[in-house]
């Protein structure tokens, strides 16, 4: 491509607290731009209820912050708009939302526009737990097939049918305005190319196989008997709700008249398919099969792929799922997690500043923390601790455990209690890892990705001792978008294949952690007492 017509791609990353737009060479991925709007709303903690896991976004957030986002792309340099052509997606998930029979999301009409259950159902939203034991209890009875045996064989509270039936029951009002469900990752590539009609909306295979429970061995989603056995007010929803999802690197679309006039952008460009940050991040980040990339933010998404004659008959119980195409077309992707990872410190940053709104003070706090946990030794005095502050995803998603903090005495520290907790994470990353090769999927390197990579040296080289694995950090700040952009250039036809895309547009490595030996041998001795205390934390904090 001469450098006198160069193409443009924007990547957009839904978060859980903001959305990113960020402006990507469609040649070699150079950055080019970024602009980040918070969610105004969800600031302030409306629709929400920690207490009961009930976490809630509204529509307008994500439509209004994401108009924002792209048009500051182009301030300082309006005419790149012109050589954009291509947006992809990635959001949270699963975090599904309904839409009324006009196409629009339900929260935009004015008589449910402060109904929580109107909403998207945020990804760590647990408000579900009964209703996904419903569905293992169902799926495992043998009285009908076993629609979990390729989402690690344990249906989670934060995925989409669960969410779905639980606002069904919770909300007859909803239950009957609700024309069909989307997951956020299908909604914005919808709303970009102006799809008002829900039956035409392209839904995109990963959210489908991980969250949905889609998988061709069985031609598609769950049988109509499946929704009928769990709860008949499923089928008020059109049956079966969708068809033939596509992986990421397929059109979702052209952007509409509508959008282009409202992102400055020009009508028609290619609209990719969306799919789930993690999913995207680990494109970004150059995954190569038995690479598991770590996204490590509020929680942690682990993505590894596998070519699908390798894996055969190969299925790995307490994952996220194993879904062809999910990540990278041809390959089979494998999705694992933790519930809470930098939602952890975050949680002990506010417990230690109760009662201080100075967010300049949180954030040193934080850093001293850091400063002086690193100075510990692995263990610090004596103290231990659980990583399930919001239950737990992998291995074997169970929302009912807490967490736990051990181990304390009179001399416990600041300090201490945070190195604990950052030993916590690392353990639950040695569970996950654990798994998979005990199910005879190879785990080659590690590959981290996130803010919490790029702020916290201590918690990538406590997971590089606990694991005794050397792991690179990646470069780019913004994988998941550099992902979203991969497909955005594949689907605008500047790339043979996602694959050839991926090689051309990755991230370079920032640095790799290799292990500590003396570390290593102090937690090999510390992770059977971590052992331990998960074994009493299952049967003691159940709730």
């Amino acid at each position: 491509m001469s450098m006198s017509n160069p193409r443009r791609v924007v990547g957009l990353d839904f978060g859980s607290d903001s959305v990113r737009a960020v402006l990507f060479s469609a040649d070699d991925g150079s950055e080019l731009g970024r602009s980040v709007v918070a969610y105004p709303r969800w600031a302030t903690g409306a629709w929400c209820d920690p207490v009961t896991s009930r976490y809630r976004q509204h529509p307008l957030d994500h439509l209004e912050a994401m108009t924002e986002a792209v048009r500051g792309l182009f301030r300082a340099a309006p005419e790149e708009a012109a050589r954009v052509v291509g947006i992809g997606v990635d959001t949270t998930g699963s975090s599904p939302l309904p839409l009324a029979a006009d196409g629009r999301a339900l929260g935009l009409h004015p008589e449910f526009a402060d109904n929580p259950n109107a909403l998207c159902v945020l990804w760590k939203d647990h408000t579900a737990i009964a209703e996904a034991e419903e569905i293992n209890t169902l799926c495992h009875s043998g009285a009908i097939t076993d629609y979990t045996r390729y989402v690690g064989g344990i249906y989670s509270s934060e995925w989409f049918w669960a969410k779905i039936l639980h606002v069904h029951r919770a909300d007859p009002a909803v239950a009957k305005a609700a024309a069909t469900w989307v997951e956020f990752c299908d909604w914005i590539p919808a709303v970009l190319a102006g799809i008002t009609d829900h039956t035409k909306i392209v839904r995109g295979r990963c959210a489908a196989g991980h969250k949905a429970l889609w998988h061709p061995s069985w031609g598609g989603l769950p049988g109509r008997e499946f929704l009928e056995k769990l709860d008949p007010l499923l089928l008020s929803l059109p049956y079966p709700l969708f068809e033939n999802p596509l992986p990421a690197d397929a059109e979702a679309g052209r952007l509409s008249a509508e959008w282009a006039e409202r992102l400055g952008l020009t009508a028609g460009i290619a609209v990719a398919v969306g799919a789930f940050d993690c999913h995207m991040g680990a494109v970004g980040a150059g995954v190569e099969p038995y690479d598991l990339a770590r996204v490590m933010g509020t929680s942690t998404c682990d993505i590894l792929v596998a070519p699908p004659g390798e894996v055969g008959n190969i299925l790995v119980d307490g994952i996220c799922g194993q879904v062809p195409d999910s990540v990278l077309p041809g390959l089979t992707g494998f999705e694992a997690g933790q519930s809470s990872f930098g939602d952890v410190f975050a949680w002990f940053k506010r417990l230690l500043t109760w009662g201080d709104d100075d967010p300049a003070r949180a954030a040193h706090l934080l850093a001293s923390l850091e400063k002086a946990a690193a100075d510990l030794p692995p263990g610090g005095s004596g103290e231990i601790a659980l990583d399930w502050f919001n239950g737990r995803r992998t291995p074997d998603a169970d929302q009912r455990v807490k967490a736990i903090l051990g181990g304390l005495h009179l001399g416990s520290s600041a300090p201490a209690v945070y190195r604990a907790l950052v030993e916590a994470v690392a353990f639950g990353t040695r569970a996950i890892v654990d798994r998979f090769e005990s199910r005879g999927i190879e785990v080659r390197r590690i590959v981290a990705l996130g803010g919490i990579p790029q702020k916290s040296p201590l918690v990538v080289q406590t997971c590089a001792d606990v694991l005794n694995r050397p792991i690179s950090v990646v470069a780019s700040e913004e994988c998941c978008a550099r992902g979203a952009a991969v497909f955005a250039a594949t689907a605008a036809g500047c790339h043979a294949s996602a694959e050839a895309a991926k090689q051309a547009m990755k991230s370079g490595i920032l640095r790799d952690y290799t292990p500590n030996p003396e570390a290593v041998a102090a937690y090999a001795r510390l992770y059977e007492r971590r052992e331990r205390f998960a074994r009493f934390g299952e049967t003691d904090t159940r709730s």
